[in-house]
């Protein structure tokens, strides 16, 4: 006897996956991508870019749109040639290691992935998968572990090197008393001497400061006026300050003297970098929008959507000190410690933020990217604080 088959069970109502009743956006959905996104047509004329692009390209979509992608990218670029095979063959083609170095993009190594659109097969869609992010990852922790060798040299410092000095400090000054003329310009010298030295020593021992950072709402256009007006009326007397702030910025999650502290130093070196005259320094804030960054470690993701950038117009970072920047005592400066942008470092990684640059001859900009306070989801206290 054949039983009859037992009707399937079906899930509980709980478990069943929920039907979505409105279709989402495709727009939204394309915004909502990390990397950047753009479609042009036969003639290279952008048609769509996503938020990432409008980021990316340092421009608003209004100002992208109907501009040709010879405009905005270097002759040799090999996306025209991607783009024209794609919409030759309507096929699709990736490759990597394309280098982006213009004033618009900086200098940016991206994967490239271009096909046709589906149903309209005149458009090339673009998508660019930056390294950047990957990058700025790994250098903060090569900035950080270069600031933990400092800590580490600092305490050793202090300890090893400060008391001994004030014994020598002191055994020249009592030869002094009792020296005639001469004596005593080798005296003063070794006072000079041990006295630079413990000054240099105090300034590392700012590296083993443990204490825990206090950080609270902090309004990051007031500290950058702040460090502006500090400039303006000491070693930047001389430069022209250009302030491109987005005024609707919320509040950074940080210590505003230790901000104060860090931006001040990058805008010292760049006024130093900018030359004599026409020297230029531009300061910028702006929203980033993106992924968030895993920590390295922990399942902790952290979003650092503030972006302060620093820019001046001076001959450029030499290749050869570039990927040792942030490592203390390298400068470019005659009587330099070395210890200005490690210092920097520190601070940005203590913040929990990224700090990078890039940099050509008349354009070098360092760029902080800092968390965001929880609790300013709006602008409205923010505003009310002004420099």
């Amino acid at each position: 006897m054949v039983r009859p088959a037992s009707p399937a069970r079906r899930p509980p109502a709980s478990s069943r996956p929920r039907r979505l009743t409105v279709a989402p956006d495709p727009l939204a959905i394309l915004n909502a991508l990390p990397e950047p996104v753009l479609a042009t047509d036969r003639a290279s004329v952008i048609r769509y870019v996503n938020q990432q692009a409008e980021a990316f390209f340092d421009s608003s979509a209004a100002l992208l749109l109907g501009m040709n992608l010879h405009e905005i990218l270097p002759p040799d670029c090999p996306l025209f040639g991607l783009t024209e095979q794609v919409l030759t063959e309507q096929s699709s083609v990736a490759q990597d290691g394309i280098l982006i170095d213009t004033p618009r993009t900086g200098r940016q190594l991206v994967s490239a992935q271009v096909t046709t659109l589906g149903y309209q097969g005149d458009l090339a869609v673009i998508l660019l998968h930056q390294r950047s992010i990957t990058h700025k990852i790994d250098n903060q922790l090569t900035h950080r572990h270069a600031a933990r060798s400092v800590t580490a040299m600092a305490a050793m410092l202090a300890h090893e090197v400060k008391n001994p000095l004030s014994g020598i400090r002191g055994a020249a000054q009592l030869l002094e008393e009792n020296a005639n003329e001469d004596d005593r310009v080798l005296t003063r010298l070794i006072c000079d001497e041990a006295d630079r030295i413990v000054a240099l020593v105090n300034r590392m021992e700012v590296f083993s400061d443990k204490r825990p950072l206090e950080r609270g709402p902090v309004n990051i256009h007031a500290v950058l006026e702040h460090v502006r007006k500090l400039a303006q009326n000491g070693f930047a007397r001389h430069i022209r300050f250009v302030e491109r702030y987005d005024p609707s910025l919320p509040a950074v999650l940080g210590n505003r003297d230790q901000l104060i502290q860090a931006f001040l130093n990058l805008v010292k070196n760049a006024a130093e970098a900018a030359p004599e005259m026409g020297g230029e320094i531009v300061v910028a804030t702006a929203y980033q929008h993106g992924a968030r960054l895993a920590l390295p470690g922990s399942d902790r993701r952290v979003h650092l959507p503030l972006v302060v950038s620093i820019q001046d117009n001076g001959s450029g970072i030499p290749n050869d000190l570039r990927p040792h920047l942030f490592d203390p005592f390298v400068t470019t400066k005659i009587n330099g410690t070395g210890l200005g942008l490690a210092l920097v470092a520190k601070i940005v990684g203590d913040h929990g933020g990224v700090i990078d640059f890039d940099s050509l001859p008349r354009r070098t900009v360092f760029k902080v990217s800092l968390p965001m306070h929880a609790d300013c989801d709006s602008t409205a206290d923010l505003n009310r604080e002004q420099p």
